[in-house]
């Protein structure tokens, strides 16, 4: 599974490798978790858009969110017959960029946190599903999934699952929901290459979600990571967007 993950690329670098018009200006956050506000990429009227979403779905057909388990991942051999995902396997999919993730290995009666990312860096794209749920009183929420599927070599050590990583060469092939139909997209759904990812150990401090810094993907055995991690670091400053009627900018957090 994936419950905790980092997106700390540059909002431009992102822009150019997802195709989208958008200009979302976003702070690098190194411990993203549930309920929290993800950035997905989606087709919506024929091309690539960047939009914010909840992350834990929410089917359409649900009627109180609150009495609702929080789906975070979707497992991947079944997205085409569980009720909760079959709707948006055929016509919501979207990509979710990061950098890396964060996986637990049972050590006893511990849990020791690895950092998994591309070998020499760089962003990846979940494989994600996402929905529109329409509340009685007119509420209205967009929610997202990631897809899992069984761990490969690299990562079978310390999990039996990861995320279904979509390459650069196939995002349309997910994307385009209009195109391409759910059972040839589930093609896709198959573990990493064994050489795409490596992994390293890093602090117990990546549990708590208010921690949120560039210390929680250092390697464990370096600096004192929990103790950097305690205060929260201040954000670089950005260049102001210039001001329009509409520039396109969002916020990501």
């Amino acid at each position: 599974m994936c419950g905790r993950y980092a997106i700390t690329t540059a909002p431009e670098a992102m822009r150019s490798l997802f195709r989208y018009p958008d200009q979302p200006n976003f702070p690098p956050r190194y411990n993203v978790a549930p309920t929290q506000p993800i950035a997905i990429v989606r087709f919506w009227e024929g091309q690539p858009r960047f939009a914010l979403v909840r992350w834990g779905l929410i089917p359409s057909w649900v009627k109180d969110p609150r009495a609702f388990s929080l789906l975070i991942n979707a497992r991947g051999e079944s997205v085409l017959e569980k009720p909760a995902f079959r709707s948006a396997m055929r016509y919501r999919r979207c990509l979710i960029p990061a950098d890396g993730f964060y996986e637990w290995r049972k050590d006893g009666e511990r849990k020791r946190p690895y950092y998994v990312h591309r070998r020499g860096g760089g962003l990846i794209a979940f494989a994600g599903l996402w929905e529109a749920w329409s509340g009685p009183n007119g509420e209205e929420m967009e929610s997202a999934a990631i897809v899992t599927t069984a761990a490969n070599q690299t990562l079978q050590p310390v999990h039996n699952r990861m995320p279904v990583i979509v390459p650069p060469e196939a995002f349309d092939l997910w994307l385009d929901c209009g195109k391409v139909d759910a059972e040839t997209a589930t093609a896709l759904i198959v573990p990493a290459p064994n050489d795409l990812l490596e992994l390293y150990e890093v602090s117990t401090a990546v549990n708590r979600a208010a921690n949120d810094s560039a210390a929680l993907i250092e390697p464990v055995g370096g600096a004192d990571v929990t103790a950097a991690v305690a205060q929260k670091p201040k954000l670089p400053k950005r260049a102001k967007a210039k001001s329009s009627s509409d520039d396109g900018q969002t916020s990501l957090f």
